[in-house]
């Protein structure tokens, strides 16, 4: 019984929240570790795309989470820190893209995809609601219909 509530435990364990941070990367400041996580959840693993570094056991990932910490130890605010980061490796770094000129398309595509979709919707049932309204039957019609339709 006690292996089962051990396995259980170990179980209930990974399913929360892993981290790749090794414990030789983490600041002794309770602050600048913060600072440090918050700004790697912010940043794209290069290797895995899909993940934050803070998140990623690659070794770029762990040598930006290293960058990271080392520029806020050395006093950088967390804007000059991203920005050193993004003049690096550019702005594919960031999970989450600024809002700028050169990004106002990807901004905006959501939009106009919307835009673009509603308004085919509309015409679409625009057009299919003329088709259905067609000319009455004539009697001759009606009879053949009639004739049709009885068993």
């Amino acid at each position: 019984m006690n292996r089962l509530l051990l396995a259980f435990f170990l179980f209930l364990a990974s399913l929360g929240p892993t981290y790749a941070v090794n414990p030789d990367e983490v600041l002794s400041d309770p602050a600048l570790e913060a600072r440090a996580r918050a700004i790697s959840a912010e940043l794209r693993c290069m290797v895995c795309q899909n993940q934050s570094i803070d998140d990623s056991n690659a070794e770029l990932a762990k040598d930006l989470r290293v960058l990271v910490r080392e520029r806020l130890a050395n006093g950088d605010s967390d804007e000059a820190v991203i920005d050193y980061v993004v003049s690096r490796y550019g702005e594919f770094v960031l999970l989450k893209p600024r809002f700028e000129t050169k990004t106002m398309i990807l901004w905006g595509m959501p939009i106009l995809l919307l835009l673009v979709g509603s308004a085919t919707l509309l015409v679409a049932a625009l057009r299919r609601g003329r088709q259905s309204r067609g000319t009455p039957l004539s009697d001759d019609e009606k009879e053949k219909l009639k004739k049709l339709l009885q068993p």
